[in-house]
């Protein structure tokens, strides 16, 4: 008897629980990280210096969306070429420069051993897995602006 009085007890209010409507939490008025920003509708001019965002790279165009080449006060360093794996978009470029050997990755460039190429700082990354290429690189530079100078 015990039992079913305390069964039934529960069952009340369990009952009396789901007629309880949801409280409604109040919609902020800053985004968080589950609100999203409306598309940008096709036409929508972007703000003033913002890089084209029409296409898709081609082999002269920069990370950073130009097709000018950097200025000489962006593009600080520069190595030889010792070797180069291409994919789609970007170019994984084995480099000499101050007598170390170093990785540098760089949208599409065209080169060849013993080029000297000239980039910018970029950032580096240490331990980066390439799922395109199956390989983890122990350190790597990602620039944004690479240009081939002359040949040794």
């Amino acid at each position: 008897m015990k039992h079913i009085t305390l069964i039934a007890v529960l069952a009340f209010f369990t009952l009396a629980a789901c007629d309880k409507k949801p409280v409604e939490k109040p919609i902020s008025a800053t985004p968080t990280m589950t609100q999203m920003a409306p598309p940008i509708a096709p036409g929508t001019p972007m703000p003033a210096g913002h890089p084209d965002i029409s296409g898709a790279m081609s082999p002269t165009t920069t990370l950073s969306g130009s097709n000018e080449p950097a200025s000489d006060s962006v593009q600080n360093q520069s190595a030889t070429v010792i070797s180069s794996i291409d994919i789609p978009q970007f170019t994984y470029l084995e480099v000499r420069q101050n007598g170390k050997t170093r990785w540098v990755a760089c949208a599409t460039l065209a080169v060849k051993k013993g080029d000297i190429i000239d980039f910018d700082e970029g950032s580096t990354m240490t331990n980066f897995n390439s799922k395109s290429l199956n390989r983890t690189f122990p350190s790597i530079t990602f620039v944004n602006h690479a240009t081939v100078g002359s040949s040794k």
